[in-house]
Formats: C-alpha cells, sequence, structure tokens
C-alpha cells in the first residue's frame, strides 16, 4: 500500500564530511539512553529511490514501501516502521520534478547517509512559545497536509530551528488529531537500537540539546555527524553523516 508523504527537513550541511573518519575517533557518551524518548523519525538520503530500498532491504530484510512525492521540492520517498511511533524516510530526487538545492544534495551522495532526523515535542504551538521565552530561535509552526492515495488525509505542524547545529539537531513535528502515524502501516520488523549524535564540542551540543529538553546521546568525533544503527530480522544496518 502506498502511503502519503511527510514533511521533511534535509541538512544543506556538506555532503563530503568524513563521517568515516569521525567513526574512529574516541567517542564518550553523554546520555544514558540510546535512542531519544521523543524521536518521531529519521531521514535517509539517497541519489536514487530504488536504490535505497534495495540498500534498506539488503542489510535489515524489510522492504520500505513507496511514500509519495514532495510537489515543489522536488524529492520523493519510501517508508519503513521502527516500532510505535517511529520510523525511518527514505528520501531521494523524484525525476519527474525540477531539481531544488536539496535534490542537488541528494544527488551528490554516493552512498546512502543520514540528512535529518524530527522530533514530536506535544503541544507544538506550546512548545514554540517556550522556544521564545527561552530565546531560541525558530520557524513555525507550519501547518501541512497530504491526501494519501487510499483517501487519507495527513496532517500535521511542523517547527524548525534556525540554528540546529549543523543538522545534528532536529526539526519538530506534531501530527493532527485524526493523523495516522507513518509507522503505523509503514513494513514492520525493524527497530531502531542507536541514534546519536557525534561532534568535536560534546559540551556545547548537549547543552543545546537539555535546552530543547530531548535527550539526545551525543559523542566526541573529529568531524560532526549523526549515527543510527536499525535492527531488523536479517541484521543490522549502521548508518551515518
Amino acid at each position: 500500500m502506498a502511503h502519503g508523504f511527510e514533511p521533511h527537513v534535509i541538512s544543506r550541511r556538506s555532503f563530503l564530511t568524513a563521517a568515516g573518519a569521525a567513526l574512529a575517533s574516541p567517542r564518550i557518551l553523554w546520555a544514558a539512553s540510546k535512542v531519544p524518548t521523543l524521536l518521531d523519525h529519521i531521514l535517509l538520503g539517497c541519489n536514487d529511490l530504488d536504490r535505497g530500498i534495495a540498500f534498506v532491504e539488503e542489510h535489515t530484510g524489510v522492504r520500505a514501501a513507496f511514500g509519495g512525492v514532495h510537489p515543489g521540492a522536488g524529492t520523493r520517498n519510501a517508508l519503513l516502521s521502527l516500532g510505535r511511533n517511529r520510523y525511518l524516510e527514505i528520501i531521494a530526487p523524484d525525476p519527474q520534478q525540477p531539481a531544488s538545492a536539496d535534490v542537488r544534495d541528494l544527488k551528490s551522495l554516493e552512498e546512502p547517509a543520514l540528512v535529518g532526523w524530527a522530533v514530536h515535542p506535544g503541544d507544538i504551538q506550546q512548545f514554540a512559545v517556550r522556544l521564545k521565552e527561552q530565546g531560541i530561535a525558530a520557524t513555525g509552526p507550519k501547518p501541512g497536509s497530504r491526501q494519501r492515495p487510499d483517501g487519507r488525509v495527513l496532517n500535521w505542524q511542523t517547527l524548525v530551528l534556525k540554528d540546529d547545529a549543523g543538522g545534528l539537531l532536529p526539526f519538530f513535528i506534531e501530527w493532527g488529531a485524526n493523523a495516522l502515524h507513518p509507522s503505523v502501516d509503514a513494513p514492520q520488523g525493524c527497530s531502531l537500537t542507536l541514534f546519536e549524535a557525534a561532534t568535536p564540542s560534546p559540551t556545547v551540543l548537549m547543552k543545546q540539546a537539555d535546552q530543547l529538553q530531548i535527550d539526545l546521546p551525543v559523542t566526541q568525533a573529529r568531524t560532526p555527524h549523526l549515527h543510527a544503527i536499525i535492527t531488523g530480522p536479517k541484521g543490522q544496518l549502521d548508518v551515518t553523516f
């Protein structure tokens, strides 16, 4: 079954970051949990959607379902559940649309890589007020909606930080009261067993996460990147950016 697409934000940091070298660095865990409690979904960018779907299936044994296109953004996606209220969005250029800046970034990827993540903070309007009171600049909340091929309408609101620490911090989403969360009917069988951010300045990033009330595991590395491990019936998919 096709799924309605969901909102997405692609980091525009250089996709040439030497993540492999960073992962070889000494690492210090700065949070007890291995996955942020309020994580909603993670985005796996790739230069071709079919290739991205095959890449995930090869490592996990679960094939993501086509989700739809993002009109005006130049992208399309496929979805895979990561358990209750969590899912993976595989995002790639849509060959039927003009290329945007985000699409050019995706096309430059030689291998699938993490390009962003989302958190559900609860009442996003109240969350926006709290951020403003703390002096944290953000854009939104902005409403969005999409009618799925099966006739159901997905609706949401999103809020984006003006300083997301180069893509290490998330954007925020609140799904509509009657919206079916994509994790419910996306292909099942996988779980997110690790999600963390690495940076040369872990103390600074941890302070930012604390201000946002996100229990983000933070590690020290030579270059900044995100790191996730998805476990499926066939094995583990270990991805970074």
